[in-house]
């Protein structure tokens, strides 16, 4: 590999003492889809970090402490050099070649058993799992007594816990963090780490439709697509983004779940595998979108073996993760300078069915279109529209004098 990553000075990375272990990150580097460039140059901080270090043997495990001090630099490398320690720790660790010296704590080994619990016992997926995991460690962070611990919790520090996320947080997303915390709480008090009872937390009440509309104006979203009126990869790829979410309702899950087998070029459809149903909707495409997927896959995509449509354009070259794709929304809206502020990337969902509808296609349609199994879940989409109410009013009855 390093012959192929650096065919002019392969020789310098094989005569270094620590050839073995370039090898194998330079390996590495390629399997996680990091570019030529970047990568042959995280391959040369290395050597030369590793190189200048006296503390570090080759064979032996490395201390995270020794290679900190083996890539600190002062200058405008410094910056450079703290990214690459970064990866190569983060190569040590997937390999098994890091030491570990860090003592380990009671709470750490709690968590681990309980993100343990959850996958196991709970059946809870990966992506849930990071929910619960980030509102567990929050909670010991600023929630737990750092006097009293977590034997010594009491409600009362709880209750100052919730208060504390209310004002950070919407009543429907402090049900979730609620939710969470009585989940752990229920846990530790069934193995004694805590005391019982303390999981009987009370949420916040959310009714349905109590929230504004969330569609937005068709000509604000035309507007924001034409925004992104670059010529770049990212350009492309982040305009036949916002393009499909606006055109065809998709949620950002599922656009990052795209491949590049899901597109029927012959019979102009688009396969969606629907990861909240579990369920599979076909979808026609229009011509231009057809255009727009051949554009971006001819001068935005980049060349990888990777199955999915849309993929990271910096390096490491990895698909785009559903985040990904509401940072592209929260990026773009951000920088079109429109009035967008506090809109999701739902949004577009919203506008997409609130069009259809406007357009008089029913609200059976409208939910076959949008996957939704009942037509209560479309109904959310469908806020009261005042211009469409207009029409059905009945006239004011005039009074008549005799």
């Amino acid at each position: 590999m390093l012959r192929d990553l650096c065919p002019r000075h392969h020789h310098l990375y094989e005569q270094s003492r620590f050839a073995a272990e370039l090898e194998a990150f330079a390996c590495w580097l390629q399997k996680e889809g990091h570019l030529r460039h970047p990568a042959r140059r995280h391959l040369y901080r290395v050597r030369q970090a590793l190189d200048g270090a006296d503390r570090i043997q080759p064979g032996s495990p490395f201390s995270e402490q020794d290679l900190r001090e083996a890539f600190t630099v002062r200058g405008p490398q410094a910056y450079l050099n703290s990214c690459t320690c970064r990866i190569f720790v983060r190569f040590l660790g997937v390999t098994g070649r890091l030491a570990s010296i860090e003592p380990v704590d009671a709470l750490d080994l709690l968590r681990g058993r309980y993100y343990q619990y959850l996958s196991d016992v709970r059946g809870i997926s990966a992506q849930t799992l990071q929910h619960h995991g980030s509102t567990v460690v929050d909670f010991l962070l600023r929630g737990l007594p750092p006097d009293r611990g977590l034997s010594g919790l009491r409600a009362a520090d709880i209750e100052a816990f919730v208060k504390l996320k209310s004002k950070e947080n919407t009543r429907q997303s402090l049900q979730h963090v609620i939710g969470h915390l009585r989940a752990f709480l229920r846990y530790c008090g069934e193995r004694g780490e805590t005391t019982t009872g303390l999981d009987l937390i009370d949420t916040p009440r959310v009714y349905r439709g109590e929230l504004p509309p969330r569609a937005l104006e068709w000509t604000l979203v035309q507007k924001l697509l034409a925004s992104v009126c670059g010529q770049s990869p990212r350009d492309r790829r982040d305009y036949t983004i916002l393009h499909l979410m606006a055109y065809y309702g998709l949620r950002p899950s599922e656009v990052a779940s795209l491949q590049l087998s899901s597109i029927d070029w012959k019979a102009g459809t688009l396969r969606i595998e629907q990861r909240k149903t579990d369920a599979v909707l076909l979808l026609p495409l229009a011509n231009r979108t057809l255009h727009l997927l051949r554009r971006y896959l001819m001068q935005g995509r980049p060349i990888t073996d990777f199955p999915h449509l849309f993929l990271r354009v910096r390096s490491p070259i990895r698909p785009i993760k559903h985040y990904g794709v509401i940072k592209v929304f929260n990026y773009r809206t951000e920088r079109s300078g429109l009035p967008l502020n506090g809109a999701s990337s739902y949004a577009l969902r919203h506008t997409f069915a609130m069009r259809l509808l406007r357009r008089g296609v029913g609200i059976k349609a409208i939910g076959d279109l949008l996957g939704h199994s009942s037509l209560e879940a479309t109904s959310v989409y469908l806020r009261i529209d005042i211009d469409m109410l207009q029409p059905v009013a009945l006239p004011v009855p005039r009074i008549t004098t005799a």
